[in-house]
């Protein structure tokens, strides 16, 4: 029950900040999500609805580097690669959308390292 109530609670946190982050085709959402083991980030369209990049721990270029994939250094390499991939299709600034995630930790650690890489939030 307390998964339930937790994974309840992370999903209100996400509507009431989904309602004033939209992401268009000139400034896309950069949406992450992190489970116990994986973290992923995606770049979305939302006038469009499609999704623009997308990289994670299971995508190859980072998987080879990772010893651990549900840690604060595999989050920093996810960020890094997201940016280098979202730099390569002329996509310079982003809305992040933390997705209902407290903003610390591996969420945090995405976000800056994206910011050090050249994305502009």
């Amino acid at each position: 029950m307390a998964v339930a109530r937790t994974t309840l609670a992370r999903q209100r946190r996400q509507e009431r900040v989904r309602r004033s982050v939209q992401g268009t085709d000139a400034r896309p959402r950069l949406c992450v999500f992190r489970s116990g083991k994986h973290i992923y980030a995606q770049v979305i369209s939302d006038q469009t609805g499609r999704t623009l990049a997308a990289v994670s721990t299971l995508s190859s270029t980072v998987k080879a580097n990772l010893k651990g994939t549900g840690n604060r250094d595999a989050a920093t390499q996810v960020g890094t690669a997201i940016a280098r991939l979202c730099q390569e299709r002329a996509i310079r600034t982003v809305v992040f959308d933390r997705n209902g995630f407290l903003y610390h930790g591996r969420v945090k650690a995405l976000a800056e390292a994206a910011r050090a890489a050249g994305l502009e939030f």
